[in-house]
């Protein structure tokens, strides 16, 4: 035996090894990591049957277990980075509707996503070429040529056909299949998750059982309150936003924020349930804009800007407009984000202005969009100095990370807001940078609302000024150390709580008291509150949202919101092909 074959028996014998390493690494961190014995079961099969058909159709041992090795283990470290950032799993569709410009941007921005992008953009296809080139095809290397082919083609064909069996929801594995969102988004099953979300791309509508009670009347029949002359309603999604005051330690004078109290002005203020939380304000998007909970229609409703809003038939711009109003959008990134321009012109937008024609991006603070908006509404005004405008607009500064350090911010900030001496109340290192971030950002956000409240609340032309957060950041999950207060109302969890304010420089007759809102409702309210006619679905909007009390997928009343939905969704229309 020659140097050269004793060395390449070696290489091979050592990539072998490291394979069989990687393929067992995988195996402990991946499907036996799984939430359930089935979940486990069905994963490790997976695993198996796809190391088999790789097996076969490149003759390579070595090569198929690392090959496996890396894609499973993509799956399970994608996942895990996803649930840390946005406390939802990686999922199918995520490969069709994120992978674009617009998420490669957001992810510059995180060091350890983009760390973990670059590497593994790098480091999988090197290191698939080194163990392709590493090994020769030594399955059934002793067969004749045309009985390797053969046994070759059986063994890719009959493992490529369990694996279709093993993947389908009728199939063997139909227990996996098919599991409630909430359960989904919070198992931390990775690879179960992503595999059996295939088949959560359809979206489902709320089953409306047969005893559905129909005699419930959904027809709004008061007079309606309005203002002499139609006002403008500007309305501000503010980005992972909520009140700090819900953290039971953030009790220090900064933590109380003017834009979170009421004062004459003020028509309805308090928390607000939402239904996603530390990322997904596309969602929240869609709950204001049409009235609906992103998570009726399972685990497709996540992406509600592509698959969602070209099937909604009422939504908050149309109700504006159907009562003369001109409806405008002032996005604060490129309209290519997230399929965001076509989404709000399915929602019913007249104009959308596009944030990065007027130097809008992601390090743009509060006070930025301000001074845009304030140009695009002079603009508005001039063209069409008769209309009305409904105008929905997003911030984007207080968007993670918050982890600017606090040497770089200003005084108080610039230093630990919880540090050793709050014991028990202290935060760790991470916290404090995260807290001390938000509340600076925060001091911002208070600074604007102030400023757009003077500007439009304080001329003598009617107007009414919504703002609201979108959802909690989640300090990459570290948020959820810290013990919050709030309502007993508040559905689920106070993970979802963030908060409301509608204001108006006119008095409006009717009160508005809630324990906590629901985000679904908000719309109705804005047009209570501006006096705007509503159409069929806002008018029911509007009653379950009294009769529920401001809640929503959690009321009590079970048969109440089942007798809504077939309204909407049976007689309505609302969702169409």
């Amino acid at each position: 035996m020659t140097a050269l074959s004793t060395f390449h028996i070696h290489r091979t014998r050592l990539l072998r090894a490291f394979a069989l390493l990687a393929f067992l690494a995988l195996f402990a961190f991946g499907p036996m990591t799984e939430h359930t014995t089935n979940e486990k079961i069905f994963a490790a099969t997976l695993a198996l049957l796809s190391l088999l058909l790789a097996m076969f159709a490149s003759g390579r041992l070595a090569f198929a277990m690392l090959l496996i090795a890396l894609v499973f283990g993509a799956i399970e470290i994608a996942g895990t980075l996803k649930f840390l950032y946005l406390t939802t799993p990686l999922l199918a569709p995520d490969l069709e509707y994120f992978v674009n410009s617009g998420t490669i941007e957001v992810i510059t921005h995180y060091p350890l996503l983009l760390g973990t992008s670059l590497a593994a953009l790098i480091l999988i296809p090197l290191l698939l070429v080194l163990a392709f080139s590493g090994e020769h095809a030594m399955l059934f290397a002793p067969w004749p040529r045309a009985p390797r082919i053969g046994a070759r083609l059986f063994g890719t064909l009959a493992a490529a056909g369990l694996l279709v069996a093993c993947l389908s929801p009728e199939g063997p594995f139909n227990a996996v299949f098919n599991k409630p969102m909430w359960i989904t988004v919070n198992d931390k099953s990775f690879i179960t998750d992503f595999f059996t979300s295939f088949n959560d791309t359809v979206i489902n509508q709320p089953t409306i059982p047969p005893d559905v009670d129909r005699s419930i009347s959904w027809k709004l029949d008061r007079p309606l309150q309005s203002p002499p002359s139609r006002p403008d309603v500007v309305t501000i999604l503010e980005e992972s936003t909520f009140d700090p005051r819900i953290l039971k330690l953030c009790t220090l004078p900064i933590c109380k924020r003017r834009m979170f109290e009421a004062d004459k002005s003020t028509r309805a203020h308090g928390p607000m349930s939402v239904h996603t939380f530390g990322g997904g304000t596309w969602t929240s998007e869609f709950s204001l804009l049409t009235g609906l909970a992103h998570t009726l229609f399972g685990n497709a409703g996540l992406y509600a800007p592509y698959n969602l809003a070209p099937r909604v038939a009422f939504t908050l711009p149309k109700a504006f407009k159907g009562a003369g109003y001109r409806a405008i959008a002032v996005y604060p990134m490129s309209g290519d984000f997230l399929n965001a321009r076509n989404a709000y012109d399915y929602y019913g937008f007249d104009a959308f202005y596009d944030g990065t024609q007027y130097g809008l991006g992601w390090e743009s603070h509060d006070a930025d969009l301000l001074r845009v908006f304030e140009r695009i509404y002079a603009d508005e005004k001039r063209v069409h100095p008769d209309q009305p405008l409904f105008v929905f607009m997003l911030t984007l500064h207080q968007h993670g990370p918050h982890m600017v350090p606090l040497a770089q911010l200003p005084a108080p900030y610039n230093q630990p807001l919880f540090p050793g001496k709050f014991k028990p109340k202290a935060l760790d290192d991470w916290l404090n940078l995260n807290l001390g971030n938000y509340l600076e950002r925060l001091q911002q956000s208070d600074a604007m609302l102030a400023d757009l409240e003077k500007f439009l609340l304080g001329g003598e032309h009617p107007a009414v000024l919504l703002h609201f957060g979108d959802h909690q950041p989640s300090f990459d999950g570290a948020i959820n150390e810290i013990p919050k207060d709030v309502p007993k109302e508040a559905r689920l969890t106070s993970n979802w709580v963030t908060y409301f304010m509608l204001k108006s420089n006119f008095p409006v007759r009717q009160k508005f008291d809630y324990p906590v809102l629901d985000i679904a409702f908000l719309g109705s309210l804005a047009l209570d509150v501006a006096g705007v006619p509503k159409n069929d679905f806002y008018q029911a909007n509007t009653l379950l949202r009294e009769r529920c009390k401001g809640r929503y997928l959690d009321c009590k009343d079970t048969k109440m919101v089942t007798s809504y939905h077939d309204f909407i969704f049976t007689k309505l229309g609302d969702l169409h092909e």
